[in-house]
């Protein structure tokens, strides 16, 4: 018989996701480390999720150390993919570049879709340790065109995070990073792909 979960449980657990916030805003200070930091917070929630408990510091500070080398490759590929494309949206609004609304609307469309795509990626890359960056980005887009719910719901969290991060103050901030990675990885567990389903 299973032990019954009262509100002292769902307060640690928020407690924990906002610890966790903190630690994965603290690791990517330095900018480039945002990714190896995503990478590591990912990998402790999906430890955390598997066993129950969460990893212990030692394999924390180990799984940034090995995460490092690939993952500031991946920062600097993603703030350039989000530069872009945010160029490419302040351009069409303000009529630099011809397109107009139509344009705008497909540029950010593009743009939700590849926060979604990102989200999953982070997702997946906490599967495997937090390493195995091309493995995770070849497992989400498996699972956009198979599920594509999951990928639309992912997008939204993105979003959803994104919007609140201009709403709440700067404090609050890396809590809501926390709830976030969280939330993706809820959202990727209802329907995981699995290797079977793969092309």
């Amino acid at each position: 018989m299973s032990a019954t979960r009262d509100w002292r449980d769902t307060l640690r657990e928020a407690t924990d996701l906002a610890l966790l916030g903190f630690a994965l805003a603290l690791a990517a200070l330095p900018v480039l480390t945002l990714a190896p930091a995503v990478a590591t917070a990912s990998a402790a929630l999906h430890d955390r999720t598997v066993s129950g408990s969460w990893p212990d510091a030692r394999t924390t500070f180990a799984r940034f150390g090995r995460a490092l080398p690939a993952g500031l490759a991946v920062s600097a590929v993603g703030f350039a993919v989000a530069g872009a494309i945010g160029a490419d949206l302040v351009a069409l609004a303000t009529g630099r570049v011809p397109g107009g609304g139509p344009a705008l609307a497909v540029t950010a469309v593009v743009g939700v879709a590849l926060l979604g795509y990102a989200g999953l990626v982070a997702v997946a890359v906490g599967h495997t340790d937090g390493r195995g960056w091309r493995a995770a980005a070849r497992t989400a887009a498996r699972t956009c065109p198979a599920r594509p719910g999951t990928w639309v719901a992912a997008s939204g969290v993105c979003c959803l995070a994104g919007l609140l991060a201009v709403l709440v103050t700067p404090i609050a901030v890396p809590i809501l990073a926390g709830y976030a990675l969280a939330a993706l990885h809820a959202v990727a567990a209802r329907r995981p792909l699995t290797r079977s389903e793969a092309p």
